[in-house]
């Protein structure tokens, strides 16, 4: 008799059945079964409570013994762990869940997957040390620029200097509302309110009326030691709210809102604590003076600070409060906040610890997850500035140093990135069956199918022919289906960075996503097997893209 918690088992039989490929895969050596420990990352159960980690008596006897101890035994013949090491979609979309609930920043998501990695026998190469003898072929490493992009990589046990990377570039920063350097606002109306800036399209109309939580980094400087650093912070209960207007004073919520006077969050009523601080927390020219004194104290109590006067500065964000849940009438959707674009960077990071691992790969696997995109890439954590280039760079330069046979040049470079292949993985429009007039017809995407190529031909997209053809090949070898989607002629088409890096590393490339419904919106909709179906599809490129590569002629 099978033993499950109600929970679990509502959630696995309401989930759909994954919809058959329409394609048969190429059969390919097998590769070597992936380590239960291997799985238990992978599958998120690490530092969850047993009753939400259960796994067959076969898998449970082959994990470690602190693993075992954070595992309920399920009397079936497959778990969670099994249907992780078979790649099956629906193992994929609690551990989404949580992530998405639990790492609402970009911070958060950075740190998120430096513990994945790192739990996963991945090195950190910090950026400022010379990387000559520390890489090497069958090598797993990591590298993060400002705490908020992450470049990772695998470098082939048979790899000789000039192979090429297969790699895939997303984002992990979301449309949000910041702190403004000065964010003490004058007391209206008995409230007091917090001042805040659009980053990207935040303070939409859809962040009206929900209950938001305030989370980021604070800078500190160590009271005894004069030592800097910085540390994650996350309020997580509602403290702010930004009010609409009633419809019965006229207009109402209809007309243009102003989103410097109108959309002011906010996060408390006055009260005689106020009064208490009307002396500044800090000397003259403190940053704690600029900041709301009653948030201040709560930060502080976050962060069990002793002085306030620590404090230097922080990047501190709003974001809805509500978790990331499965909707529908048979849990088929997920809905949640940050969506755009944590769902195509969390399947890809997961697709590179999924990867194949065996003797006769001679290439480097790369997920280079990016700060910026929304708002254009440019600073020196986005995809436009030179850090995915440099870290290929100097890997290529590593690993050329213990080789004999090769010296590294821009010879060595150019022969890399003309070997290399970049999938563009952003997330996409799914199909909204109100506004279907607003499609191009026969370029519909739908949830709960599979990962979509993006096209444009104004350059919007990276994509063209030939890395289509490659796409939906890596899409035949693992058995995954692909969809399609061009925007209309009468509407205009967004940006990913597909284009900025193939033309700054002049590599082979396309653009690739998982589609969502209501996108720039503070919560949006995916499927239940999205991002599963994202995670056998990314895995599928990075172990088969040498392959697919040695099948052209050129």
């Amino acid at each position: 008799m099978t033993r499950r918690s109600p929970a679990m088992s509502r959630q696995s039989s309401a989930l759909p059945l994954r919809q058959p490929s329409t394609t048969t895969p190429t059969p390919t050596a097998p590769a070597a079964a992936p380590s239960r420990s291997k799985l238990f990352t992978l599958a998120d159960m690490d530092g969850r409570a047993a009753r939400t980690s259960e796994a067959c008596v076969r898998c449970i006897a082959q994990l470690t013994p602190a693993e075992i101890g954070q595992t309920n035994w399920l009397l079936s013949d497959e778990c969670r762990l099994c249907q992780v090491a078979a790649c099956k979609p629906e193992a994929f979309t609690k551990p989404f869940c949580d992530f998405l609930q639990e790492n609402p920043t970009v911070f958060h998501t950075v740190e998120y997957f430096k513990r994945k990695l790192s739990h996963s026998g991945f090195e950190e190469l910090p950026a400022r040390e010379d990387w000559i003898g520390k890489i090497k072929p069958g090598g797993k490493y990591w590298v993060t620029r400002n705490g908020s992009t992450i470049i990772a990589f695998t470098v082939g046990k048979a790899y000789k200097p000039g192979n090429g990377f297969g790699m895939i570039g997303g984002h992990i920063d979301a449309i949000t509302a910041r702190l403004k350097p000065v964010s003490t606002r004058p007391s209206a109306a008995g409230y007091v309110q917090l001042g805040v800036a659009p980053y990207a399209g935040g303070l939409n109309p859809t962040w009206w009326d929900r209950d938001l939580c305030i989370g980021g980094r604070v800078v500190l400087r160590d009271q005894e030691t004069g030592r800097t650093h910085v540390r994650l912070v996350k309020v997580d209960w509602p403290i702010a709210k930004i009010p609409t207007l009633a419809p019965h004073f006229g207009v109402g919520m209809l007309g243009q809102n102003n989103k410097e006077t109108q959309a002011v969050p906010i996060i408390g009523l006055e009260s005689s604590r106020d009064d208490a601080h009307k002396a500044p927390l800090g000397p003259p020219g403190s940053f704690v003076n600029s900041q709301p004194p009653r948030l201040v104290e709560l930060i502080a109590r976050q962060l069990g600070l002793e002085s306030y006067e620590s404090i230097l500065n922080w990047e501190l964000e709003l974001y809805d409060s509500q978790p990331a849940q499965l909707c529908g009438i048979d849990k088929e959707f997920i809905t949640g906040g940050r969506i755009d674009d944590k769902l195509c960077s969390w399947a890809a990071l997961m697709g590179l610890l999924a990867a194949d691992d065996d003797e006769a790969n001679g290439y480097v696997k790369l997920v280079a997850l990016f700060d910026d995109e929304e708002i254009g890439s440019l600073l020196r954590q986005g995809a436009r500035s030179n850090f995915l280039p440099l870290v290929v760079e100097r890997a290529v330069e590593a690993l050329a140093s213990s080789s004999s046979s090769s010296s590294f040049g821009p010879g060595l470079v150019g022969q890399t990135y003309a070997r290399s292949f970049l999938v563009s993985a952003d997330v996409t429009h799914a199909g909204n069956p109100n506004f279907l007039g607003a499609y191009l017809d026969d370029h519909v995407p739908r949830l709960n199918v599979g990962v979509t190529i993006e096209s444009d031909p104004n350059g919007n997209m990276t994509t063209d022919a030939v890395s289509t053809a490659i796409l939906r090949r890596v899409a035949e070898l693992c058995g995954a289906r692909v969809q399609d989607f061009q925007i209309r002629n009468d509407s205009r088409s967004g940006g990913t960075i597909g284009p900025s890096l193939s033309s700054l590393m002049g590599v082979r490339a396309a653009d690739a996503g998982l589609p969502q419904l209501s996108m720039h919106s503070v919560r949006a909709t995916t499927g239940a097997l999205d991002p599963g179906l994202g995670v056998q599809f990314f895995k599928g490129f990075l172990d088969n893209w040498e392959r697919v590569d040695g099948e052209w002629e050129y």
